[in-house]
C-alpha cells in the first residue's frame, strides 16, 4: 500500500469517528504532521455544513435548500423561489435571512475560501419576462446573489466570483414539472482548498460561454 497509502486510510478513519481526532498512529512525526493537515482540510468543510445545518434548522426542514459536501467542495442550493419571483433577478426580502445565516458561518469558519455563485434555469424559452435568454436570466440571478453577499454580508470581493448557466446543467428531468423545479436555482459552492479562484473562474468561464453559445443558437 506504500506509507502515504496508509496515512490515507488513517485520516478516513480519523474523520469517520464522529469527527473526534483519535490519537491512535505511531509513526514518523512528519506522517503525523501529514494526518493533522490532511484531517484539518476535510474537517472545515463538514464543520461549516453541520455549523450551517443547526443554524439554517428551520429552512432545511422544508423544500427548496439543501447542503451537501461534493468533490466540488460545500454546495448549498437554494430553489429559485427561496430567492426570487417568477422571471425576476431581483432578491426577496425573506431571502434575506437566508443569505445573511450562509455568509456568517462563511465568514467565521471558512473566512480564507473562494466562493462561487451559480445560477441555473429550467429548459422552458422565456417569453414575457424581459429576458432575452435563459441564459442572461441565471447570470443575472448569481450577480443578484454575489452583490447581496458582497454588499451586506461583508464578504471579500476578491474571493467571490459569479456565473450563470441557463438550463445547460441540469440536476432533474426537465420533462416534468417536479424536474424542473429543481433545476430552476442557484448554487453557493465554498470551494476546496486546493482548488484556486483563477482555476475555478477559467473553467466555469469555459462552460458558462458554451451555455451561452447553445442558447444563442437556440435563439436564432
Amino acid at each position: 500500500m506504500g506509507r502515504y497509502g496508509a496515512i490515507l486510510l488513517a485520516v478516513i478513519f480519523v474523520i469517520s469517528a464522529n469527527g473526534c481526532a483519535l490519537n491512535f498512529f505511531k509513526g514518523y512525526p512528519e506522517d503525523k504532521e501529514k494526518i493533522k493537515e490532511l484531517s484539518t482540510k476535510l474537517d472545515e468543510l463538514e464543520v461549516a455544513k453541520r455549523m450551517l445545518e443547526e443554524r439554517l434548522k428551520k429552512e432545511l426542514s422544508g423544500e427548496g435548500l439543501s447542503l451537501a459536501l461534493t468533490s466540488r467542495g460545500l454546495v448549498i442550493t437554494m430553489a429559485d423561489d427561496i430567492l426570487f419571483d417568477s422571471g425576476k433577478a431581483k432578491l426577496k426580502n425573506k431571502s434575506h435571512g437566508i443569505l445573511k445565516k450562509v455568509a456568517d458561518v462563511i465568514n467565521e469558519k471558512l473566512p480564507d475560501r473562494n466562493v462561487g455563485v451559480e445560477g441555473h434555469t429550467d429548459n422552458i424559452p422565456i417569453k414575457y419576462s424581459g429576458w432575452r435568454s435563459n441564459w442572461e436570466l441565471s447570470a443575472s440571478r448569481a450577480t443578484s446573489v454575489l452583490h447581496y453577499l458582497l454588499d451586506e454580508c461583508g464578504m471579500e470581493p476578491q474571493k467571490l466570483s459569479a456565473i450563470g448557466y441557463g438550463e445547460y446543467k441540469p440536476i432533474a428531468d426537465n420533462s416534468t414539472a417536479a424536474g424542473r423545479s429543481k433545476n430552476r436555482r442557484v448554487e453557493i459552492i465554498v470551494l476546496p482548498k486546493d482548488i484556486t479562484k483563477k482555476s475555478y473562474d477559467e473553467t466555469q468561464g469555459r462552460l458558462s460561454e458554451e451555455a451561452r453559445m447553445q442558447e444563442e443558437g437556440a435563439l436564432k
